[in-house]
């Protein structure tokens, strides 16, 4: 097995390191120093999942079916953000302008389709996020997927309107396809490193992926000389952040854990030099005590790392 010599610490990207417009600054200057751990980290709570995977992920808490269970938990949590399409956005979010910013979803999808050709239309404009006071918008990318040309050519158009009205863009960067799976999997090193390269190739200003799992078996399916590496998850993250440039990097929860295995992962994203963490189902689908209690513990770790601007 090949062997990679990296630094123990990387230099954490701020918004002085990207060359952003006043506009974009100003919004990421929100997110990054006066909301949520407010220390140059960002931690915002995602609430996309309605659309994405039905209602079967509010059934472990049957309050969080109801948006205000979220906005209450992102504002008591101490979170930068919260994360919603724009029908929920619209509907919910107009009694708490200016208290919790939002980061609306541009496009979506459901889960009933497979994800072999797996491609989320937009369903919202940087012009409605600018409409209903947004500080950012996310968009979902598709790595690999043979969709991917049509995703592309979305994304453009996309990036140019928020250049036109100054919006920082979150881009999902999401390995998909039966070419991926082929490769070691949407989960493999290979597979994230990509996606975090192709986001900040396309002009993501913030890159959202997962950690990487390291697995001997499906790694030996990447291509070289990925298949050949001897690393281990820590490591594997730090790639993962330096292939994505000078775009900020959040790394997701993914499904629910347990609060060991959830820090562990929040700990190695931090220390791989990552801007921040967008853990959802990991905070929502708990009882508003459960909520609280692992949001406060999640704050306390990003304050040990904080990105100092110039």
């Amino acid at each position: 097995m090949q062997a990679i010599t990296q630094a123990k610490t990387v230099d954490k990207v701020t918004i002085d390191d990207m060359n952003l417009s006043q506009g974009k600054r100003a919004r990421l200057y929100r997110l990054l120093y006066q909301h949520g751990p407010a220390n140059g980290t960002l931690m915002p709570l995602p609430v996309d999942q309605g659309l994405e995977h039905g209602p079967r992920d509010f059934f472990d808490n049957p309050d969080s079916i109801h948006p205000e269970y979220e906005i209450k938990v992102a504002i008591d949590g101490g979170f930068s953000a919260i994360v919603f399409q724009i029908g929920i956005a619209e509907r919910y979010m107009y009694k708490y302008t200016g208290k919790l910013p939002l980061i609306l979803k541009l496009n979506g999808k459901t889960e009933i389709p497979s994800d072999g050709a797996a491609f989320s239309p937009c369903v919202a404009s940087v012009e409605d996020a600018v409409r209903i006071g947004a500080d950012a918008v996310g968009y979902t990318l598709y790595v690999g997927s043979p969709c991917q040309v049509q995703d592309f050519v979305q994304f453009r158009e996309v990036r140019s309107e928020a250049e036109r009205y100054g919006m920082p863009v979150v881009v999902w960067s999401y390995p998909r396809g039966e070419a991926i799976e082929g490769k070691g999997g949407r989960d493999s090193l290979y597979a994230i490193d990509y996606a975090a390269r192709v986001a900040s190739e396309l002009g993501a200003d913030v890159v959202k992926v997962n950690v990487p799992q390291r697995d001997p078996q499906s790694d030996k399916m990447s291509p070289k000389p990925y298949n050949e590496l001897d690393i281990d998850e820590s490591e594997a993250t730090r790639m993962v952040v330096r292939s994505a440039g000078n775009s900020l990097v959040l790394f997701s929860g993914g499904s629910k854990v347990s609060d060991e295995a959830l820090i562990a992962k929040a700990r190695v994203a931090m220390e791989s030099g990552a801007t921040g963490l967008i853990f959802g189902r990991n905070v929502w689908q708990r009882p508003y005590a459960e909520a609280m209690r692992i949001s406060r513990t999640l704050g306390d770790m990003m304050s040990e790392y904080p990105a100092h601007l110039l």
